[in-house]
């Protein structure tokens, strides 16, 4: 079957076990999963949805999110939004009723998780998520680049390489500010206008608290809150300016007030803050780095299972825009190596269970890449113990990457998004890119071991061990009710 009827065909199966067209009020999607909006949330079919050889799990929040992995969900959300846009928009009065009242339990769902922290951290990941696919490639242009570099090859080829790798670092800032203006509800070109103020060059003529600014200073954090104050600047002027002089008074004003904050202010405070994150991370791992390692790397799958992942998004990315890398992937990273070598001691001891060997086996591959919710949702979450024991590899590979930055030898990554294998070609430290993959490889290594030897000797009681070999196990079981808010 060509890859496009594939694309079709996964959408075509989809469609009706999520309540049909009819039932569609949004279609989205991020690095790894289909996003919808449902009318009726009872109208889908979680198990079936669960069965088909695409899907790799479910998750819902304040959408219905099917994990279809990185690659197949940027194929498969075009050919189902056309299956949508197609299908009938005439609803009987029967449907009528049942999306009255799927809204109504909606609405009380977002009303539960609308606290002001998960609010948050959907902005920042509705902000910074659409950014992930450029930071990718050209973080992996930047790798290619500096290890022609390394070897002497190619030389009148590197320095357009490095140009295509540093032209959206140097502007990171303008598409923040759109993203963030956007996001909270103003005029995105506007928020990119006045974040455009914190990358231009003439900034070095401009004297703030007595020194003069530099090209690029407070980077994204400076861009998030210039954008958003431009947001409210803009919404003032929108009930104050009269209609017949809105579009010539409200662009300027909101340029020109935030962007004088932002010289005079902005820039400075998040130079600082950005400056002390910088500082603070590197220091956290030359010094405590196995024990930082250790509490990161254990951590992480809490983490993302609960969403507050999201709130290191914008520490990343100052991180990269600062240093050319993140020290802090690598280490979170060693939470899916643990994640795997538990899912394969699962295998090993649930000998008899094939509908959880035959999820284990399908969403193995896509933990090795390091897309983890197969197994999180799918196996360990479940099971109880095996997450602890997962955790446990986690932790055993983030202090073992923590340990040789202490060492010296900081591993990092020049993009943020992948982990797992998929993270090798991003790999970048302050020594030789030998020394940083294996080091890299030798975190996957201890979190594969440990996170197998925990869970085998561990992660099972008399009891659960016996329900395992006689029960159908997860892979024909309701999902956890577990809701974590969002992950890349």
């Amino acid at each position: 079957m060509a890859p496009e009827n594939s694309n079709h065909a996964t959408a075509a199966a989809i469609l009706p076990l999520v309540g049909g067209a009819a039932n569609i009020t949004s279609v989205a999607h991020c690095m790894t999963r289909l996003r919808l909006g449902l009318k009726d949330r009872s109208l889908v079919r979680d198990d079936a949805l669960r069965a088909l050889p695409a899907v790799l799990g479910v998750v819902e929040d304040d959408t219905y999110q099917i994990v279809l992995g990185p690659g197949t969900v940027a194929r498969v959300a075009p050919e189902f939004e056309a299956l949508v846009s197609a299908g009938s928009p005439q609803l009987t009065s029967t449907a009528e009723e049942l999306a009255e009242r799927g809204a109504e339990l909606k609405a009380a769902r977002k009303a539960r998780n609308a606290t002001p922290l998960k609010l948050l951290l959907r902005r920042i990941a509705n902000i910074f998520v659409p950014l992930i696919p450029a930071l990718i490639g050209c973080g992996i242009i930047a790798g290619l680049n500096g290890l022609l570099v390394n070897l002497g090859w190619l030389p009148a080829v590197t320095p357009a390489l490095a140009a295509l790798a540093s032209g959206f670092m140097a502007l990171i800032a303008v598409f923040v500010g759109f993203n963030t203006a956007k996001e909270f509800g103003g005029t995105p070109v506007l928020g990119g206008a006045v974040a455009a103020i914190i990358v231009f060059p003439g900034v070095a003529k401009i004297d703030a608290f007595g020194q003069p600014l530099s090209p690029g200073q407070g980077g994204v954090l400076g861009a998030l809150g210039a954008a958003v104050l431009a947001v409210y600047v803009e919404k003032w002027c929108r009930r104050w300016v009269p209609k017949s002089l809105d579009v010539l008074v409200t662009p300027t004003l909101t340029v020109l007030v935030s962007g004088l904050v932002t010289l005079y202010g902005l820039m400075f405070v998040a130079g600082e803050v950005a400056t002390g994150i910088g500082h603070g991370a590197n220091w956290l791992l030359d010094n405590t780095g196995a024990f930082a390692g250790l509490v990161l790397g254990g951590l992480f799958l809490p983490l993302v299972m609960l969403g507050l992942h999201q709130a290191l998004i914008p520490i990343h990315a100052t991180l990269i825009e600062q240093q050319g890398y993140t020290v802090l992937l690598p280490v979170l990273a060693m939470a899916g190596a643990g994640q795997v070598g538990c899912a394969v001691a699962v295998y090993v001891r649930a000998k008899r269970n094939e509908p959880l060997r035959a999820t284990i086996k399908s969403a193995l591959p896509a933990g090795l890449l390091g897309v983890g919710e197969p197994l999180i949702y799918g196996v360990s979450l479940p099971l109880g113990r095996p997450f602890v024991t997962a955790c446990a590899g986690g932790a055993a590979g983030g202090a073992f990457v923590g340990l040789f930055s202490m060492l010296g030898d900081r591993v990092g990554s020049t993009a943020i998004g992948p982990s797992g294998w998929a993270l090798f070609p991003l790999l970048r430290g302050n020594h030789g890119l030998g020394t940083t993959i294996a080091i890299y490889a030798g975190g996957l290594a201890v979190g594969y071991a440990v996170g197998f030897a925990a869970t085998y000797c561990f992660g099972f009681s008399k009891q659960l061990l016996a329900d395992l070999n006689t029960a159908p196990g997860p892979a024909e079981t309701p999902a956890p009710a577990t809701e974590p808010v969002r992950a890349t």
